[in-house]
């Protein structure tokens, strides 16, 4: 299945190098079983997203490895691929930018063309661009936040419950960042998606964040000695804080890194997907490998 990352580190930028390619887990490492696409999104020092993605792996992509070397910021949005639905290009790699947010998603559901409808009900079809399906949730929520004033999470209830009432759902698991936010969902139990509160220094054997190389951890000093919050789709290295987001968890983690859950959807969505439901293709982006 695609695998997300997220991190937020506060109000100071730093590097995020150690989760990105050294890490026992690192997204780089995942992407081996992930093959269709990799990206990066971060926020420069004006709060301007960039984004640098590519539809190859992330262990064979340069501008991943150089982005994960040499980009700070003080969130990170990173995704690798599994592709289910649309073409291995540009436009179909994740993440998305869109309003001045990037958001990244990992799962599946069904009838796209009841999601386009919606969509140009809402003046958003211009928002997409390429062909996923997770490119239409990251527009739904983008024009339900427009409907809700710019409130974020507001935009995020409405467009998933839409999502959940209509649509044949197997997974919306997702990643939302700003500058100075980051959003996080688990729904429903299908896929996991675990959260580490990081202590300045860690708790665990992974102190230093340089677990493969001495070289690491020079890019790595300001995150391991700074208090951080990390989000992936599996644990990614030996600190024993890592739990899972319950099924239908919202997280919300401010600039100081405050984190603040809710559940704001129904237990289940009302036309739950089971694996033996998906075609094949789908289905093996979903449980590629371990």
């Amino acid at each position: 299945m695609c695998r997300l990352f997220g991190l937020h580190a506060g109000t100071a930028p730093v590097r995020a190098t150690f989760w990105l390619l050294s890490a026992p887990e690192s997204l780089s490492r995942q992407s081996r079983l992930e093959p269709d696409g990799a990206g990066i999104g971060t926020f420069d020092l004006a709060g301007t997203p960039v984004v640098t993605k590519q539809p190859i792996a992330a262990w064979r992509d340069r501008q991943f490895a150089e982005a994960a070397r040499d980009v700070e910021s003080t969130t990170f949005l990173a995704h690798v691929r599994y592709a289910s639905v649309g073409a291995h290009t540009p436009q179909n790699t994740h993440p998305f930018e869109q309003d001045g947010r990037i958001f990244a998603h990992n799962g599946a559901f069904h009838r796209l063309d009841l999601l386009d409808v919606r969509l140009a009900e809402l003046g958003a079809a211009n928002l997409v661009l390429g062909q996923t399906d997770s490119e239409r949730m990251s527009a739904l929520i983008t024009a339900e936040t427009r409907r809700s004033g710019g409130d974020v999470e507001a935009g995020i209830a409405a467009a998933v419950s839409w999502l959940a009432a209509n649509l044949p759902v197997y997974s919306l698991n997702f990643i939302l960042t700003t500058s100075t936010d980051l959003w996080a969902l688990r729904y429903p139990e299908t896929h996991g998606l675990y959260v580490l509160h990081r202590p300045p220094g860690g708790s665990g054997r992974q102190r230093h964040l340089d677990a493969h190389s001495p070289r690491i951890h020079a890019h790595s000093h300001a995150l391991a000695s700074a208090a951080s919050v990390v989000l992936a789709s599996r644990p990614m290295d030996g600190e024993p804080g890592w739990e899972p987001l319950r099924p239908g968890e919202l997280l919300h983690v401010d600039s100081g890194l405050r984190a603040r859950s809710s559940f704001p959807f129904p237990p289940r969505p009302a036309h739950l997907l089971r694996l033996q439901d998906l075609d094949a293709a789908t289905a093996a982006s979903q449980h590629p490998g371990p």
